[in-house]
C-alpha cells in the first residue's frame, strides 16, 4: 500500500462532494467536460481492476468511492444537461 497512492486518491476525492453539491443545486454545465468526467471514471475503473487482478490491498475502497463520487456528478451533468434542452426548447417554441 503506498501513502502516494493513498495521499492523491484522498487529495482528488476531496474536490468531488463540493463539484457534486454545486452541480446539484446551480444545474449548471457549462463549466464541465463529459469527455472529461468519463476519462477520470476511466481511470478509477482501472485502478479498482488493478487492485483486484494484481495488487489488493484497501486503497481499492478510495478508488471506488472517488469513482462513485464521479458516476453521481456525470449524473448530474446529464440531468443539468437535459434541463437545459427541455428550457431552450420551451423558449423557442
Amino acid at each position: 500500500m503506498s501513502p502516494f497512492e493513498i495521499i492523491m486518491l484522498i487529495c482528488f476525492g476531496l474536490a468531488w462532494p463540493f463539484s457534486i453539491y454545486k452541480s446539484a443545486k446551480t444545474r449548471q454545465v457549462g463549466s464541465k467536460s463529459l469527455t472529461f468526467l468519463v476519462a477520470l471514471l476511466v481511470g478509477y475503473i482501472a485502478g479498482i481492476l488493478h487492485k483486484a487482478l494484481f495488487n489488493f490491498d484497501l486503497v481499492i475502497v478510495l478508488y471506488a468511492l472517488n469513482g462513485t463520487m464521479v458516476s453521481i456528478d456525470i449524473a448530474l451533468y446529464l440531468r443539468n444537461r437535459a434541463y437545459h434542452i427541455r428550457e431552450s426548447a420551451k423558449g423557442i417554441v
